[in-house]
């Protein structure tokens, strides 16, 4: 915030910014990656700002897609993964992530009619919204996969740096071969707790980054440079907050997951992201069992089903509201509904 109050008072910083962003912003996301995950990247080609992770993820859709093409999406997952491709005039084919797989989509399950049509893959680890954290292989899998039918992964990565239990989430890049037939969307939002400072960016394969910036420079004048340089300042001064956030969610989550024990539900504490993704109880539907909770205990939580076709059975609680409010949540569920 001080380094955002500071910038904004410079002049220079109101005029329209370039899309390529300032080279100092990729030169720390660059240094960010290097640290991080042992990433090497060039800031002049494999780098571009976005306006954070949403934006960044539709627009590759009207990057890449035409009629006729698709995006392989995970399903349940973020609803601009599904949405993205219709709205570009494509389909979208959801690849199923459930629990027996440890929430990792089945590639040899995708038809070979549906993988030819394929022009896009998304992925997200740790995953919204099961909570998920990478399943052994799959990054290796995808590179494959990819390469033999000639996809693009897209990787996000918004809650790579929001971990429990000592887990430490690793950047697709990281993956032999993963740079020839990828790119990452790194966002700022919940590490640093920036959301709606529309902070990110999209690294990688330079001729997908160089196409999606083809792109965007059609659509908007790209990120405000005041942000930019807070954004530097988050990546180079601020590089243990994010790990201080873990551990507030994660105090967090251990609430509600105890909570949600003593209710009955037979929930699984997640690894990583700001969510919980439990099983709804037997004899209710996702939906059905939402209703169920805003009735008796006046809490909203979202039906699985919203997240798509293989949500159905669980429903999704969010620990981005302040400590008194979830533990009044909590309360509520106990008083409400243990034992019902």
């Amino acid at each position: 915030m001080k380094a955002l109050q500071s910038a904004a008072a410079d002049p220079s910083t109101h005029q329209y910014p370039s899309n390529r962003g300032r080279p100092a912003f990729r030169e720390a996301v660059a240094g960010f990656y290097r640290r991080r995950f042992g990433v090497e990247l060039d800031p002049d080609t494999e780098i571009i700002p976005a306006l954070g992770a949403k934006e960044c993820v539709f627009n590759l859709n009207l990057a890449f897609l035409d009629p006729g093409s698709c995006a392989l999406a995970s399903d349940p997952g973020y609803p601009v993964y599904s949405g993205g491709p219709l709205i570009a005039g494509a389909d979208y084919v959801p690849m199923p992530l459930v629990p027996e797989r440890g929430f990792a989509p089945d590639l040899a399950a995708v038809s070979a009619a549906d993988a030819e049509r394929a022009r896009l893959m998304y992925l997200n680890y740790p995953n919204n919204p099961t909570g998920a954290v990478l399943p052994d292989g799959l990054f290796e899998q995808a590179v494959a996969f990819a390469r033999e039918h000639d996809i693009l992964v897209v990787h996000d990565a918004s809650y790579t740096e929001t971990t429990f239990d000592g887990y430490v989430a690793p950047s697709f890049l990281e993956t032999p071969g993963a740079k020839e037939v990828g790119v990452e969307v790194f966002s700022l939002s919940k590490g640093w707790n920036m959301t709606g400072w529309r902070t990110a960016a999209i690294v990688g394969n330079a001729a997908a980054v160089q196409a999606y910036w083809k792109l965007k420079t059609n659509i908007d004048s790209g990120m405000f440079e005041a942000v930019q340089v807070a954004a530097i300042a988050a990546f180079e001064e601020a590089a243990d907050f994010p790990r201080a956030m873990s551990e507030h969610y994660q105090r967090r989550r251990d609430l509600v997951v105890d909570a949600l024990r003593e209710i009955g539900v037979d929930v699984t504490p997640p690894r990583g992201t700001i969510y919980i993704w439990a099983p709804v109880p037997a004899g209710y539907t996702s939906a059905s069992y939402c209703e169920h909770v805003l009735e008796e205990a006046a809490v909203v939580v979202s039906p699985g089903s919203s997240y798509g076709p293989s949500g159905e059975g669980f429903f999704r609680i969010s620990l981005t509201i302040p400590d008194e409010r979830l533990s009044e949540a909590v309360e509520r569920l106990r008083s409400s509904l243990s034992g019902g």
